[in-house]
């Protein structure tokens, strides 16, 4: 088995603003693992919060070694060896996990939804992102999203309020909150309850993940469900988030890819907690990996491909909101461009 990897910069049809940072493109990485002249494609997202930047993906990129690697065996052996040199670096460990997966699918003409047993007419529909804006700006993109039935809108400001009336008076669509960190639980409180006479679904990660017993407070209190993003890295985070969240949010490139997202949802599903898949900003390799696990859960918010001007891959596509899965083994991705964009400064 044969590794390289490219660089990429996607760049944001509109500034992306949530209540910790403002972005108007990520660099990321793509990594490819070949076999007996088959590709599969993977994607490394930088993780600031959890302290992935750039230049971590890179360095592992540009050491990474599986000269020692035995592809002989089965697609978990191939993971076991794997994910271990990616240095717990989770969004690296996601694009290993992403082409192994790719590639397994390739070599043996199984798409990957059926290597997990999902039924791809099951995908569900996906929300579209609104970040936090200015109001002209946010009308703007409420009407750009017209096609889309569920809105997830970005909260954590002063402004709040103010945010979610703009969007009533343009549309009553259904609409879910993420309020990344942003409140305290005296606001949350305040906030919930207000939600709650607004067609709000949910509240995603209203307080800091390191209150967590205020957040088992808001549960017990709130009109509306919370979801657990920040509080969610993986597996091992579920048995204690039971009691202060209704709900996960599963985000591959935060847990390490499609075996430990998997185990995920079997674990939460013992423990009675709905089930949402979510993303970074992500090309259509990352969201079409996420789209074949979809069947499997109760919500989706796979959107990060279409909120990106330059995608270099055509993959799972979004049809008033209900996501589709592309045709073919693995992923099903196909490359519509070059990946190889040269990045626009100097990185460390």
């Amino acid at each position: 088995m044969e590794f390289h990897y490219s660089t990429y910069r996607i760049r944001l049809r509109h500034t992306f603003t949530i209540a910790r940072s403002s972005h108007d493109y990520y660099d990321i990485i793509f990594v490819y693992l070949t076999k007996d002249g088959i590709t599969g494609v993977g994607e490394a997202v930088p993780m600031n919060r959890y302290g992935e930047p750039f230049d971590r993906l890179l360095k592992l990129a540009l050491t990474f070694d599986i000269n020692d690697l035995d592809d002989s065996g089965s697609l978990d052996d191939w993971l076991d060896q794997l994910l271990p040199k990616a240095d717990s670096c989770r969004s690296f460990s996601m694009a290993l996990d992403t082409a192994a997966h790719d590639l397994w699918g390739k070599l043996h003409g199984e798409p990957l939804y059926d290597r997990l047993g999902a039924l791809p007419e099951k995908t569900p529909l996906t929300s579209y992102t609104i970040g936090i804006d200015s109001i002209d700006v946010i009308r703007q993109k409420v009407t750009e999203a017209e096609q889309y039935p569920i809105l997830k809108v970005k909260l954590g400001t002063d402004d709040d309020r103010a945010i979610i009336e703009t969007i009533r008076d343009c549309t009553d669509k259904v609409v879910r909150v993420d309020a990344n960190e942003g409140w305290d639980l005296e606001t949350a409180l305040e906030m919930c309850d207000w939600l709650a006479t607004k067609n709000v679904e949910f509240v995603e990660q209203p307080l800091p993940s390191s209150d967590l017993e205020s957040t088992a407070r808001l549960k017990e209190q709130s009109p509306l469900k919370i979801i657990a993003d920040e509080n969610c890295l993986d597996s091992r985070n579920i048995p204690e988030l039971a009691d202060a969240f209704h709900g996960i949010n599963i985000k591959l490139m935060k847990c390490g890819g499609v075996r430990e997202g998997f185990k995920m949802i079997q674990m939460a599903r013992e423990l009675d907690l709905e089930i949402m898949l979510g993303c970074m900003i992500e090309t259509s390799v990352a969201i079409s990996t996420a789209t074949h696990l979809s069947p499997l859960v109760d919500y989706a918010d796979l959107d990060g491909h279409i909120l990106i001007s330059n995608d270099p891959y055509l993959g799972a596509t979004v049809d008033g909101g209900k996501l589709t899965l592309p045709d073919g083994p693995g992923l099903g991705v196909t490359l519509r461009e070059s990946v190889a964009e040269p990045m626009e400064e100097e990185l460390a």
